[in-house]
């Protein structure tokens, strides 16, 4: 296991972008989207959708999968929730 970030690249609403998350979370947001029956990009898209401004897409991430594990599906998954922990 290794703690180390690795950089994928995502494409958000047609524009391509560069996320550094831990394997762990790699793993982790790929299940979730799979689990929607959704596009690792459509998620990662809704996701950066719902973030404030003050955080950054990859943070955004880690906590998304987060919430989804500790709280259930509808944790992480609610669309009013934004990244900063504010409803």
């Amino acid at each position: 296991m290794s703690g180390r970030p690795l950089k994928r690249s995502l494409t958000l609403r047609g524009h391509r972008t560069s996320v550094s998350l831990e394997e762990e979370f790699w793993r982790a947001f790929r299940e979730i989207a799979a689990a929607r029956d959704m596009p690792i990009n459509a998620l990662a898209a809704e996701i950066d959708a719902a973030r404030g401004l003050d955080v950054g897409l990859a943070s955004a991430i880690r906590i998304h999968v987060l919430r989804h594990y500790r709280d259930g599906p509808q944790g992480g998954d609610a669309p009013d929730q934004n990244a900063s922990g504010q409803s």
